[in-house]
């Protein structure tokens, strides 16, 4: 899924913040998916501007279904 997050950084760059964490290894990622209940890697959580959660997405997704996603936030 790197490959896929890393292309689309650069195109949605001034418009989304891409967020990764570690939740192994980063102590501030395992407060992360504790806090919102994960229990699988890889878990997407997209975020509206307001800092609602707009949609979580357990597993890997294609780069399309991502674009979707990303461009559906406000």
């Amino acid at each position: 899924m790197a490959p896929v997050v890393d292309g689309l950084k650069g195109q949605y760059e001034g418009k989304v913040e891409f967020k990764l964490y570690d939740v192994e290894k980063d102590k501030e990622g395992g407060r992360l998916a504790d806090s919102l209940g994960l229990q699988y890697v890889p878990t997407f959580v997209f975020v509206s501007s307001d800092g609602s959660i707009v949609q979580k997405v357990v597993g890997e997704m294609t780069e399309a279904r991502m674009r979707e996603i990303l461009d559906s936030l406000k």
